[in-house]
């Protein structure tokens, strides 16, 4: 679903940014791609920080855009929006999209969970995209961009 069709369900909002909460935005995901990787954190604690890393760098990329997604199903809003955003493609947007729903069973459900290999793969995605979102930045946004 494109984003105007979104805006028009009431799942995403009109959202005027700044560089600022660009800058603030991207800098909870750096803050979070380092401290998912502190020693002597349980793995699903490390995953938890390290999707949040995710999930900051997708904010940025609908702020940017112009949106912010609607509070009910707020995660899941921003991840399906990653294609309209930065282009990105429907194997990463599907995996972002069950990181999300590990993150909810050990969050909410269940400890112990969450694989070191799961720590090391929503990790991966965070610092991918975290990367794409830049790019994409300073491509179709640069004046979002921190000097």
């Amino acid at each position: 679903m494109s984003l105007p069709e979104l805006l028009k369900n009431g799942w995403l909002i009109k959202h005027q940014t700044s560089p600022e909460e660009i800058r603030d935005l991207l800098g909870i995901a750096d803050r979070d791609l380092a401290d998912c990787q502190t020693p002597g954190l349980s793995p699903d604690w490390r995953f938890n920080i390290a999707y949040n890393a995710a999930l900051q760098a997708a904010t940025a990329a609908l702020a940017a855009a112009g949106y912010r997604a609607e509070r009910t199903s707020h995660h899941y809003r921003v991840i399906q929006t990653l294609a309209d955003t930065i282009g990105a493609d429907e194997s990463l947007v599907t995996q972002f999209d069950q990181f999300r729903k590990k993150r909810n069973l050990s969050d909410y459900d269940r400890a112990g969970m969450v694989s070191d290999q799961e720590v090391r793969e929503v990790l991966d995605l965070a610092r991918k995209l975290r990367q794409s979102v830049e790019k994409w930045l300073k491509s179709k946004h640069p004046k979002l961009l921190p000097k």
